[in-house]
């Protein structure tokens, strides 16, 4: 009977031994993790979530979560009436529109992942941009076929003020920050993109890492002639692959280059369909998703924790 209790304990032990390096070095360091994809909408993927990220805490990391909600937005709007419009890729954002966005963020799917997370104890907070000037914004103006357009109520960053966030993590909690701004100009709110949202708070906090779940692998080496991920690759090799990405990576991968090129160790797109993907993507040797790291960081240093093979 022991014998057997000893086998089928090993390779527990076994696992646990592997997590003890990245244990280490993660300690004390803040992971910000953008949530959203299948992992925001699948119930089982919701849960998974909350017991990685309550783990990390637990595991003397200190993480912040960053949310959209465009399924839900998306929803909301057919509900109350309101048309869904599209210009270059962002949701244009009317008057009405942003009161719905505002109120499915805040009041929605926020309030579902702090009770996701509190079911483990008393330690997320949620928060928008708007709270304690935490994300500031002006209007945002994109271009189509060379002239700007305006999308509404969508806005630019122009500031980060992370003291809410740190007197958070002081405390011990885990902030839930909905993609939503103040203005910097007028007493309006924006509606802002939460890939970028989160990578702007990720350089302003000195993240360690910067995490984003989406509903791919990772990066394609190829994509659509191979289903090969890039497991690594440096801020300027990503600079260049930017204009062959399809519309839908490209505030991901654009807001993983700004995080390590201020100041972040490393950003990660990881696949959110995994169950417990951000644990085996913190703790594990093998990694999974794609990794981007600055061009000045020695190669022995940076690999963390990926072991596949360089791309």
């Amino acid at each position: 009977m022991s014998t057997t209790r000893k086998h089928t304990a090993l390779p527990k032990a076994q696992i646990l031994i592997e997590a003890l390096p990245w244990l280490t070095r993660h300690h004390g360091k803040t992971v910000v993790i953008k949530f959203g994809g299948n992992a925001m909408v699948n119930e089982e993927l919701k849960n998974a979530f909350a017991q990685d990220v309550v783990f990390l805490r637990h595991a003397g990391l200190k993480p912040v979560v960053v949310h959209g909600g465009g399924p839900q937005i998306s929803a909301a709007l057919d509900r109350h009436g309101i048309v869904s419009e599209f210009k270059a890729g962002l949701r244009v954002t009317t008057e009405d529109a942003m009161d719905v966005v505002r109120m499915v963020l805040a009041g929605q799917v926020q309030r579902e992942l702090v009770g996701l997370l509190n079911r483990h104890g008393p330690f997320a907070v949620g928060l928008t941009g708007e709270d304690a000037h935490t994300i500031t914004a002006t209007r945002h103006r994109p271009e189509i076929d060379g002239e700007p357009v305006d999308i509404g109520r969508v806005g630019e960053i122009t500031e980060i003020d992370t003291g809410a966030i740190e007197a958070l993590l002081a405390d011990g909690r885990i902030p839930v920050v909905s993609s939503i701004a103040r203005s910097q100009d007028d007493h309006h709110v924006y509606n802002v993109n939460a890939d970028t949202a989160a990578a702007a708070l990720a350089a302003a906090l000195g993240a360690e890492t910067l995490m984003v779940l989406t509903d791919v692998e990772g990066l394609y080496e190829d994509w659509p002639n191979s289903d090969e991920v890039i497991s690594r690759l440096t801020a300027s090799q990503l600079e260049k692959l930017l204009p062959e990405l399809s519309s839908g990576m490209v505030p991901k991968m654009e807001g993983c280059l700004h995080a390590v090129r201020n100041g972040v160790t490393t950003a990660r797109v990881i696949d959110g369909r995994v169950q417990h993907s951000i644990l085996l993507e913190v703790f594990t040797d093998e990694g999974i998703g794609t990794m981007v790291v600055p061009d000045e960081t020695p190669q022995s240093q940076d690999r963390t924790p990926h072991a596949q093979g360089e791309s």
